[in-house]
C-alpha cells in the first residue's frame, strides 16, 4: 500500500512537472510574439558593413541597423530609403536626392546631408577599407547644398547606380560613431544594437525613435550555429525560431513533414566556386587551371554536398539574371582530359592545399572535390578553418592554393578586375569590358558586355565555377515577412511578424 501511495505521488509529481512545462511553453510562446531568434551559420568578424566583405555583417545589419539612400527589397527592386525621392539630369550625370524628414541616428544625432557627404568621401578616400570601394569609383563629387539635399555628380553615366546605392557597403554613418561601428554599430534603422556576445549571438531591439514605420518585432537575436547537426537540433527543440539560410539540406525533408515548420527553397546571388590562387605556381599556368576544371563533376557535388539543391554554373554569374550565359559546357567533367593537361604542364602528382571555411557547402563539398582531384593525380590537403581565420589568411593574406566559398554579393562580376583581389587574376581584356560596362546605360548593350565578361572568365578558367547556392529557409509556422530569396545578403526583419 505504501508503495502504491509512493507511485501515485511520483505520478502526480511527474504530471505536475509536465503541466508546469506546458505552462512555461505556452508562456514562452506568448512572450515570443514580438521576439525572434534567427539562426546564422557564420558569425560576422565585426558589425560595420562599410569596412568588411563578409556577408554575415550585412545579414545582421542591413535594413535592420543601417540604411542607405536607397534599399533593395525582397524582389531585388530599388526602393527609397533615407532618400525619399530623387531626380536625374538629362545627361545621367547628376543625381539630386531629397532626404527623409525626422531621421536620427541611434545616438540621437539628426541626419543631415553633410553625413551623406562624409560617408561617401570616407569610402572614396585613399585609405578607405570599404570592401566595395569600386561602387564609389564613378562618383566625381558629393555636395550638400542644404541640410536635406544631396547632389551626387558622376564622372560618366553609370548603369544601376541607384541599385549600387542600396548595397550594404554604401550605408550612411554618423561621423562621431564611424570609428566604433565595428563593435557598437550606430545607424538610422528600425532596430538598434543592444549587445554582442562574441562566439554566441548579437541582440538588437526596436528603435523607439525610428523615422519610418515601426517594426512588429520588439527584439531579435542572431544566434550563430555553424554546425549543421546542431542547427537541426536547435530548430527541432524550439531554441531557434528561424534559419533563413539553413545549413543542413539533408534535414529539409524532415522539416517539410513537420507541421510546426515552413520550408522555403529560394534563390541567392551566391556563386559557389573552387577559388584558385592564380598568381601561385603552378596554378598560374592556364593548363593546370583547366585541368582542375575538367576534374570536377559539379552535379556530383550538388547531389552529394547539397542534396541536389543548386544550379551548375560555368562562370561567375547568377543563372536567374537575364544576362546569364550558360558556359557549363566549356570544361565538361573529363578526368582523362585533366590528366593530359597536367602532363602537358609538367604538373603530374601535384600537391595543393584546400583551405575550407565553416559553411557546410565548403566542408562537405571539399571532401568530394578532394576525391575527384585525387582521381586525376592531384593531392589536395584539406585544412579546415574558422571564418575569421579564413578571412585573414585566404581573403586578405592570399595564403592559399585552393578554397571553396560562395560569393553572395549581387552583380559582383567586377571583382575580377581588382588587381589585389584574392584570386590574383590579371586580364587586360576583362578590364576593358568592365570599363565599357561601367559607362554603358543601354540594357541590351550591358547584357552583351556581361556575356562577354562571363566568357572571358570561363575561357581563362580563373576559378572552377561550381553552382549557384540555393536559399534553404526553415522557420516556425506562424512567422511571416522573411525573405524567400536573397537578392542581396540580408536578414531583413523590418516586415517580420507572428500570425499565431
Amino acid at each position: 500500500m505504501r508503495k502504491l501511495v509512493e507511485l501515485i505521488g511520483m505520478a502526480g509529481l511527474a504530471l505536475g512537472l509536465q503541466l508546469a512545462m506546458v505552462g512555461a511553453m505556452v508562456g514562452n510562446a506568448r512572450a515570443a510574439q514580438d521576439q525572434l531568434v534567427m539562426g546564422m551559420v557564420l558569425e560576422p568578424p565585426h558589425l560595420d558593413p562599410t569596412a568588411g566583405a563578409a556577408a554575415a555583417i550585412r545579414e545582421v545589419g542591413y535594413a535592420n541597423i543601417f540604411e542607405g539612400l536607397t534599399r533593395i527589397d525582397r524582389s531585388g527592386t530599388v526602393q527609397p530609403a533615407l532618400a525619399r525621392s530623387w531626380t536625374i539630369s538629362d545627361d545621367g550625370l547628376t543625381y539630386t536626392f531629397e532626404l527623409a524628414d525626422g531621421v536620427t541616428f541611434h545616438n540621437g544625432v539628426p541626419l543631415l546631408a553633410e553625413h551623406v557627404v562624409f560617408s561617401f568621401e570616407r569610402a572614396m578616400a585613399e585609405d578607405s577599407v570599404n570592401a566595395q570601394k569600386g561602387l564609389f569609383e564613378p562618383i566625381a563629387s558629393v555636395e550638400a547644398p542644404d541640410d536635406s539635399t544631396v547632389v551626387v555628380t558622376l564622372q560618366r553615366p553609370t548603369g544601376h547606380f541607384l541599385f549600387n546605392l542600396g548595397w550594404g557597403d554604401m550605408v550612411i554613418v554618423e561621423p562621431g560613431s564611424a570609428d566604433t561601428n565595428k563593435n557598437e554599430p550606430v545607424g538610422t534603422g528600425p532596430f538598434r544594437f543592444v549587445r554582442w556576445v562574441k562566439g554566441d549571438r548579437v541582440e538588437i531591439e526596436r528603435n523607439p525613435d525610428y523615422w519610418g514605420e515601426a517594426p512588429a518585432l520588439a527584439t531579435a537575436t542572431f544566434k550563430f550555429i555553424p554546425d549543421p547537426a546542431a542547427a537541426t537540433a536547435a530548430m527541432l527543440a524550439g531554441d531557434i525560431d528561424a534559419f533563413a539560410n539553413f545549413p543542413a539540406p539533408e534535414a529539409l525533408i524532415q522539416f517539410e513533414a513537420d507541421p510546426r515548420f515552413v520550408v522555403v527553397i529560394g534563390s541567392t546571388e551566391g556563386e559557389t566556386i573552387l577559388a584558385i590562387n592564380n598568381a601561385k605556381p603552378p596554378l598560374d599556368d592556364i593548363r593546370v587551371r583547366r585541368a582542375l576544371a575538367h576534374a570536377i563533376d559539379r552535379q556530383a557535388i550538388i547531389d552529394g554536398a547539397m542534396m541536389g539543391y543548386g544550379t551548375p554554373i560555368g562562370s561567375h554569374f547568377a543563372p536567374h539574371n537575364p544576362a546569364y550565359v550558360d558556359l557549363t559546357g566549356t570544361y565538361p567533367y573529363d578526368p582523362e582530359a585533366a590528366k593530359a593537361l597536367l602532363a602537358e604542364a609538367g604538373a603530374e602528382n601535384l600537391e595543393l592545399t584546400l583551405k575550407l571555411p565553416p559553411p557546410s557547402y565548403a566542408r562537405r563539398g571539399g571532401e568530394i572535390i578532394q576525391a575527384q582531384l585525387a582521381a586525376v593525380g592531384v593531392e589536395a590537403e584539406i585544412i579546415p578553418m574558422e571564418w575569421a581565420q579564413w578571412l585573414e589568411q585566404v581573403f586578405t593574406g592570399k595564403d592559399y592554393d585552393l578554397t571553396i566559398v560562395s560569393h553572395t554579393e549581387p552583380m559582383d562580376i567586377g571583382i575580377y578586375a581588382r588587381p589585389d583581389y584574392y584570386f590574383q587574376y590579371q586580364s587586360e581584356a576583362f578590364n576593358e569590358v568592365m570599363d565599357k560596362l561601367a559607362a554603358e546605360t543601354d540594357e541590351a548593350e550591358r547584357a552583351a558586355l556581361l556575356g562577354e565578361a562571363q566568357e572571358i572568365l570561363a575561357e581563362d578558367s580563373v576559378n572552377v565555377f561550381l553552382f549557384q547556392l540555393a536559399k534553404h529557409g526553415v522557420w516556425k509556422a506562424g512567422i511571416e515577412g522573411l525573405w524567400h530569396d536573397s537578392p542581396i545578403p540580408s536578414n531583413d526583419l523590418t516586415e517580420v511578424h507572428w500570425t499565431e
